[in-house]
C-alpha cells in the first residue's frame, strides 16, 4: 500500500498538465504546474535516478509560481536521447534546447545532479534571470563525507554495466539495494514522512530507460561539480545547501558560494540531501523571496 503524501492536498489545489516536446531528436515529457498567467515561471531539473515526482513537494508550496518540470532524458517518461551518450555535455545540451522552445527567459532551478547540469547550461549561455540550486554538488562526490560509499556506488554502477543484461538490470533496480540509498540520506525522524521517502524512491528510483544510460548518467553525476562553473554565472543565484548533506558537506558549500558573482546561501538545519522531500516549506520560502519583485537582480 502507498505512503500517505504529506504534500497531497496542496498538490491537488494545483493546476497540473502534461506535454511533450521534441528537444534534440527526441521527445521530452515535461510537467507545468500553476497558472500560464503567472509572471514567474521556473523550469525546475530533478536529480540522479529521479524524475518530476520528487520536486513536487517543493512545487507544492510554490502556489503563483509557473513551475516546468521535465523529466531528464532516460529517465521517467523521458526516452533516451537518439544516437547520444548521457554525458554531462548531451544534458547540457538538451536543458538549452529545452527551455528556449519551452520557456525561454525562465528562471532555472536544479537539484543535486540536476544542479550540475543547470549550472554547466548557465554557463554555456542558457539565458535565464535568475538560478536556484538546492543541494548543490559543490565538491567531488568522491571526497564527500560518505566518500566509502560513493566508491561502492561506482563498483555498483560498474558492475550493473558490466554483468549480462539481465543479471546487470536486475541488479541495479535492485528494490533492496534502492531501500538503503534511501535510508543513508533520509534524516528525519517523522516515521510517517520516513515512509513517505522511502515509497518515493521504491516507486520512482528504477524508472530510468536502460542501464548504459544510468551509468553515464552516474559517471556524470560523480566527475563533475558546481565549482566548475560556477565563475562563468553572473546571473543572480540562490543556494539551498543542508547542514548535514552526506554528498557536499555545508562548509564545501558555504566555500561555493563565494565562487559566484552574486549568490546567496540559505542553509537548513537537521536535513541531509532530501531537502525536497524532508523540507521542503522552507526551501519554498527561501525560492519565493528570491523570486520576489523586491529581491535584489530581478529582471
Amino acid at each position: 500500500m502507498p505512503a500517505a503524501n504529506p504534500y497531497a492536498d496542496l498538490l491537488d489545489a494545483m493546476e497540473v498538465q502534461r506535454a511533450e516536446v521534441d528537444v534534440l531528436g527526441g521527445t521530452t515529457a515535461y510537467w507545468t504546474y500553476g497558472s500560464p498567467d503567472s509572471d514567474t515561471t521556473v523550469i525546475a531539473v530533478h536529480g540522479f535516478r529521479g524524475e518530476h515526482h520528487g520536486l513536487e513537494p517543493v512545487v507544492a508550496h510554490l502556489d503563483g509560481i509557473r513551475i516546468i518540470s521535465p523529466d531528464l532524458p532516460g529517465f521517467g517518461e523521458t526516452p533516451p536521447l537518439p544516437g547520444r551518450r548521457h554525458d554531462l555535455a548531451a544534458y547540457t545540451e538538451w536543458l538549452k534546447a529545452f527551455a528556449e522552445n519551452v520557456a525561454p527567459g525562465a528562471v532555472i532551478l536544479g537539484h543535486s545532479f540536476g544542479s550540475i547540469v543547470v549550472a554547466s547550461a548557465v554557463a554555456e549561455g542558457l539565458s535565464t534571470p535568475k538560478v536556484i540550486l538546492v543541494n548543490p554538488i559543490g565538491a567531488p562526490a568522491l571526497e564527500g563525507p560518505r566518500g566509502i560509499l560513493t566508491r561502492l556506488a561506482v563498483f555498483y554502477y560498474w558492475a550493473g554495466a558490466r554483468l549480462p543484461q539481465r543479471a546487470g538490470d536486475a541488479l541495479l533496480r535492485n528494490g533492496a539495494i534502492v531501500r538503503v540509498m534511501s535510508v543513508s540520506m533520509a534524516k528525519t525522524r517523522d516515521a510517517e514522512l520516513r515512509r513517505f521517502i522511502h515509497d518515493q524512491h521504491d516507486t520512482y528510483f528504477s524508472r530510468f530507460a536502460d542501464r548504459d544510460v544510468l551509468h553515464d548518467a552516474f559517471v556524470a553525476s560523480v566527475s563533475h561539480d558546481v565549482r566548475e562553473f560556477a565563475p562563468r554565472i553572473t546571473q543572480p543565484t540562490l543556494l539551498i545547501a543542508a547542514m548535514r548533506d552526506d554528498i557536499t558537506p555545508i562548509e564545501a558549500e558555504r566555500h561555493l558560494a563565494t565562487l559566484f558573482s552574486d549568490a546567496e546561501l540559505i542553509e537548513i538545519p537537521d536535513v541531509g540531501h532530501l531537502i525536497h522531500y524532508e523540507t521542503p516549506q522552507p526551501a519554498a520560502e527561501a525560492i519565493r523571496r528570491f523570486l520576489s519583485p523586491s529581491a535584489p537582480g530581478r529582471r
